[in-house]
């Protein structure tokens, strides 16, 4: 008879467990305002660049580890006025990302703890070249088992005030619709506005999509460039939508860095205030 071998696989204790359990319970919440230790004079024009960038936890395509200096690089290249970013990951430990990427382009930045990943939180953000006078979260989950978040700022800006939400929209059909009627109906919004974000909404008779159309569409003659799979993208889920303000060009960011950062590209707006 020969014994047979039995490994016995030692369970590492998790250092983050306690610390994931108590955000969860607050979750979602409003995590950081922050300014840049130096922050650069922004000369007032009524011409802006706004973009949209799905983050994917900072993790490229066929990658199972954070790289965020990929995604990092892809965001200079784009010398945006005001970013929106979805699936940011905050991590417990190690330098933040985040905080790290707002320092280096000396921007503001916002961000609202969405869900507890297994790593850090994460969520979306905004990131701007004028200070964030306020911000505050709107939890759109309408669901237990999908948390959805929106951070809405309000950018002091040379020309007045400037109202900014940055979201990531459910993936499933009715919620989304949803979900866009409780923004749609959100008082923050006033004044010139920006919706801005991953819409989640592919299909052309998308509710969601045709109430944003009907609502905020910047430029009914522009179609929403195509942003997802980073590859070879053919859906058009990265949107920017305004009131207040128009699109004098749209596009996504195909750069050889933004392939290899995401799954999906940035979209990037020439916007004008009215």
């Amino acid at each position: 008879m020969v014994a047979r071998k039995v490994r016995i696989r030692r369970l590492r204790a998790d250092p983050f467990e306690e610390r994931r359990a108590a955000l969860s319970s607050v979750t979602p919440y409003l995590a950081l305002v922050r300014a840049p230790a130096f922050a650069q004079q922004v000369p007032a024009d009524k011409d802006l660049i706004v973009a949209t960038y799905n983050l994917h936890r900072w993790t490229p395509p066929k990658r199972r580890r954070p790289e965020p200096d990929r995604a990092s690089f892809v965001i200079s290249e784009l010398g945006a006025d005001v970013i929106a970013l979805q699936e940011v990951l905050r991590p417990f430990e190690g330098e933040d990302p985040l905080v790290r990427l707002a320092e280096r382009l000396q921007l503001h930045v916002a961000f609202v703890t969405t869900r507890i990943h297994r790593l850090g939180e994460l969520g979306n953000a905004i990131l701007s070249r004028w200070p964030i006078a306020a911000a505050s979260i709107l939890d759109i989950s309408f669901s237990k088992v999908e948390r959805r978040t929106a951070v809405a700022a309000q950018l002091s800006t040379p020309l007045g005030p400037l109202s900014f939400v940055a979201t990531h929209l459910s993936l499933m059909h009715r919620r989304r619709h949803r979900q866009v009627h409780h923004l749609l109906e959100h008082p923050t919004l006033q004044g010139p506005v920006f919706l801005v974000g991953d819409m989640n909404a592919w299909r052309k008779r998308d509710r969601a999509g045709l109430t944003l159309d009907a609502e905020l569409h910047p430029n009914p003659l522009i179609d929403w460039p195509p942003s997802f799979p980073a590859s070879r993208p053919i859906l058009p889920l990265d949107r920017i939508y305004a009131r207040g303000a128009k699109v004098q060009e749209i596009q996504a960011h195909q750069s050889p860095a933004a392939a290899r950062a995401s799954d999906h590209l940035p979209v990037v707006a020439r916007m004008s205030i009215l």
